[in-house]
């Protein structure tokens, strides 16, 4: 979507202006992941009008391959207007014309299907499958199993305000059970499925993922990882101790936010370090371990907190398509969303490698010690450093 940002505080009734910039979950992941250096291709649909040509033309100039987006003569590219304050205030106010737009009007017999199944990982959003019916048919498609299917990447990206299906939660449940690497946060487990007791009762509750990320807020996240041999991941256990859970019955409830479309990373093969995991052969989900890896978020300076999520998942998936240890990895993850976090726009350039290479390699302590501000990443070496306690 198009994302107009206010000129100022207040209410959108109030503010004079706005700027142009971009928005849309997997198109974030795809543009920061371009950044970072991955070959990356976005395949959505936009409509044929002059806010669609500003979409492709901004997300081509982040390095992403745009050549399967198509435009569709018919419907309008989506947009949406936005308050300057936090959207976790009841001030914060959002403005989405959606209804109608050429993304929300996705389906199988509409997308290229073979350059989304292309790449090394197919990364999805459970934000499309909330758009229409047709759009969740296509996450349906993308995620059946099925022999040689590439790496499959599920974002939940919970929503509460865009599901009209009273079955929303089961849906997204369903979707997450058929991935190979699924993103869900500890509060909007809560909110769609229920689920209390911390992340290793979420894994019990998700077993089925080669790889469970579960995002914990400014405190950290932590990674389950099985089958580590088809990953090139390490999941040593550390930080994180063992809960035990009884599964609360699923809430009929719903989902929602910005925009759509699948985010087809890497080309040529598997993840670095094996073989594309297979196709599951039984329903019979497999055991899920108790203990997962924890890394802490370091401290942040937050200027605008939209947009984080979904570079959060473009550095999980940037550590996991260069085969790094899934500490490293999950560092990765929190250094892509601090630059999210220390800018204004749903979108921001990740830190270079050379600075989050240094930065993952810290001890913990110094790990631990680590402040990000705004600026941080265009900053001197060492210059975040220097200003931990």
């Amino acid at each position: 979507m198009v994302t107009f940002l206010p000129t100022r505080p207040g209410r959108l009734a109030d503010v004079p202006s706005f700027d142009r910039a971009i928005g849309g979950a997997e198109s974030n992941v795809a543009c920061a992941l371009a950044a970072a250096g991955h070959a990356v291709r976005w395949v959505s649909r936009v409509g044929a009008d002059g806010f669609g040509d500003h979409l492709v033309e901004t997300v081509a100039s982040y390095g992403v391959d745009v050549s399967s987006v198509g435009r569709d003569p018919l419907r309008p590219t989506g947009v949406y207007f936005r308050t300057a304050g936090d959207r976790a205030t009841e001030a914060h106010e959002v403005a989405y014309y959606r209804a109608g737009s050429a993304a929300s009007a996705m389906s199988a017999a509409t997308v290229d299907l073979a350059a989304a199944r292309a790449g090394r990982i197919l990364h999805l959003s459970g934000i499309t499958a909330a758009l229409s019916e047709g759009c969740l048919g296509l996450l349906r498609e993308l995620t059946a199993p099925a022999g040689g299917r590439p790496v499959v990447s599920f974002d939940v990206n919970y929503r509460a305000g865009l599901w009209t299906d009273p079955e929303a939660a089961a849906v997204l449940l369903d979707l997450a059970r058929c991935a190979d690497l699924v993103f869900v946060g500890e509060d909007e487990a809560e909110e769609a499925w229920g689920v209390t007791g911390g992340p290793s009762a979420i894994r019990e509750l998700l077993p089925e993922p080669e790889v469970l990320v579960v995002k914990q807020g400014g405190v950290g996240a932590t990674a389950f990882v099985s089958g580590a041999g088809a990953w090139g991941l390490v999941a040593p256990t550390r930080r994180q101790p063992q809960i035990k859970y009884s599964p609360a019955p699923l809430k009929a409830s719903a989902a929602g936010s910005r925009a759509a479309g699948a985010a087809r990373v890497g080309a040529g093969g598997p993840p670095s370090g094996g073989g594309t995991p297979q196709a599951r052969a039984s329903e019979t989900p497999p055991p899920a371990p108790s203990h997962g890896t924890f890394e802490p978020a370091p401290t942040v300076d937050v200027v605008a907190p939209v947009g984080a999520g979904d570079a959060f998942a473009a550095g999980f998936l940037s550590g996991t398509l260069r085969g790094l240890p899934v500490g490293q990895t999950l560092r990765l993850g929190h250094l892509f969303a601090a630059a999210a976090l220390t800018t204004p726009a749903d979108l921001a350039p990740p830190p270079a490698r050379d600075t989050t290479d240094r930065l993952t390699a810290l001890d913990d302590s110094g790990w631990e010690r680590l402040r990000l501000g705004p600026g941080w990443t265009q900053a001197d070496a060492a210059e975040e450093e220097v200003r931990t306690p």
